[in-house]
């Protein structure tokens, strides 16, 4: 089972051990309410338990945010950008306790390699729904504190492992509103020579808001999704 590494204060209160551009973010996770983050909520019943880990480094370019692109062959979401995660096991254990944060850090290993060891849960937000696949996903917050090499694991299931710069995310210039043909509409990132939209998306877009790093960006400016499935 994997270990769960949580961040802890120098004075045993178990405050963050935080960098300081990260401290407003795990700040703002001990409030902020599903609905703030989303309007696709859990269900009452029913659901297919998941967690994803939203994890940040320090990288050349300044802080920076781990993604990776799913494999084309897969049966969902393939081929589009997202944080590491996936269903969680009977042996992440209870999924109201830290079964979500096992299984982020269990996922996060399976596809990209990195080392849990190196790895700092600081908050899970609350959990939200992909209603296209029936997900009820917790997204657990780390930060990065000794980076381990990522590449993808299995080629079948990752294309590729990759960060993003925080900087860019809140980049004006590389935000715009997501149009699926479904009619589904939400925020979206041109970064990294791909497109980051859907619930991946929706999720940086609320973080970049409740940590204060947004920037005024235009809402009227649209991409189509009519080529994604």
């Amino acid at each position: 089972m994997t270990s769960v590494h949580r961040a802890a204060g120098p004075d045993g209160t178990g405050a963050p051990e935080l960098p300081r551009w990260l401290r407003p973010l795990a700040d703002a996770a001990r409030t902020v309410t599903a609905g703030q983050l989303s309007t696709f909520l859990p269900p009452a019943i029913g659901g297919r338990p998941s967690a994803v880990l939203v994890l940040f480094g320090e990288g050349a370019r300044g802080p920076e945010l781990l993604l990776l692109e799913r494999a084309s062959s897969l049966r969902e979401h393939a081929g589009q950008a997202s944080f590491p995660g996936g269903s969680l096991d009977p042996e992440d254990g209870d999924p109201e306790g830290e079964g979500p944060l096992r299984a982020a850090l269990r996922e996060a290993e399976e596809e990209t390699g990195l080392d849990p060891a190196g790895v700092q849960v600081f908050a899970t937000l609350p959990r939200l729904y992909i209603p296209v696949s029936g997900f009820v996903v917790s997204p657990v917050l780390g930060w990065w504190r000794e980076p381990s090499p990522v590449a993808p694991v299995d080629p079948r299931e990752t294309a590729r492992v990759f960060t993003v710069p925080v900087a860019e995310l809140a980049d004006r210039r590389r935000r715009a509103v997501a149009v699926h043909p479904s009619g589904y509409r939400g925020p979206c990132f041109e970064v990294a020579e791909t497109l980051v939209w859907g619930f991946t998306a929706g999720v940086i877009d609320r973080v970049l808001h409740f940590a204060g790093w947004e920037q005024p960006w235009d809402h009227d400016r649209e991409i189509s999704l009519d080529h994604k499935a």
